[in-house]
């Protein structure tokens, strides 16, 4: 699975990619996770298989979904996990994600 995380600058949300990162290799899953900001959304259209968006910039959430979420899974981090750098927590929300728009 290929998961990205969008906040303002896409550095903000490093360490919370490094902890998912983290997560994902003690259960020993192969998944691509990272960070851009939220300009760069574009750029990786069809790059990935769930976009999760920092609690920073819930402002643009409405039109993000809009704009992706026909295709992709989005969903807004939610701000308890995004403040504890709750890696687990945030991976498994992708996985759900990702898993009911598979079935």
């Amino acid at each position: 699975m290929r998961i990205m995380l969008a906040c303002a600058l896409g550095m903000s949300t490093g360490m919370l990619v490094e902890r998912m990162r983290e997560e994902a290799k003690k259960q020993e899953k192969d998944y691509k996770i990272w960070a851009v900001d939220t300009a760069s959304v574009d750029k990786y259209v069809g790059e990935f298989d769930v976009l999760l968006l920092g609690p920073q910039v819930a402002f643009a959430f409405d039109e993000i979904k809009e704009k992706y979420d026909a295709t992709t899974p989005v969903a807004m981090i939610k701000p308890v996990d995004y403040g504890r750098m709750n890696g687990a927590s945030v991976l498994k929300e992708a996985e759900e994600l990702y898993t009911s728009r598979q079935g």
